[in-house]
């Protein structure tokens, strides 16, 4: 009888896991390099940032984003000088499992990296 109850509650605890939304997670996704896996809390959905950082350099930025925040704009300032907006990020939603993929994911040279680094550092620098 014990061995009965301790499936049924290891098969319930299977199903209430998989329920789970599982999406790719990176602060700041720079070609879609260093993406992790995230597993989403229960009002939260997969999304997909894409903004610009001083009018020049494409962000991105992708993992959970609870509803309430989904399909909206968010900005990132300067408080120290003069809230000078460094970049906005569009974020949509969507909200299947690892639904927020960019198609093909294309991997980067470390040339690559180390230059889009070199520029945005550059403009930072220049902000402040």
């Amino acid at each position: 009888m014990n061995r009965i109850i301790l499936s049924i509650f290891a098969v319930g605890l299977c199903f209430s896991v998989g329920q789970a939304l599982q999406c790719f997670n990176c602060e700041l996704c720079i070609f879609n390099v260093f993406q992790t896996k995230v597993t989403c809390g229960a009002d939260e959905q997969c999304f997909n940032g894409v903004g610009k950082a001083a009018h020049v350099l494409e962000i991105k930025t992708k993992g959970c984003l609870k509803m309430n925040d989904c399909n909206k704009v968010s900005t990132t300032k300067f408080p120290s000088i003069s809230n000078v907006t460094v970049y906005s990020v569009n974020k949509t939603c969507c909200s299947s499992d690892l639904c927020n993929a960019a198609p093909g994911q294309p991997r980067m040279r470390i040339l690559h990296l180390a230059l889009a680094t070199t520029f945005m550092t550059k403009v930072l620098v220049e902000l402040c």
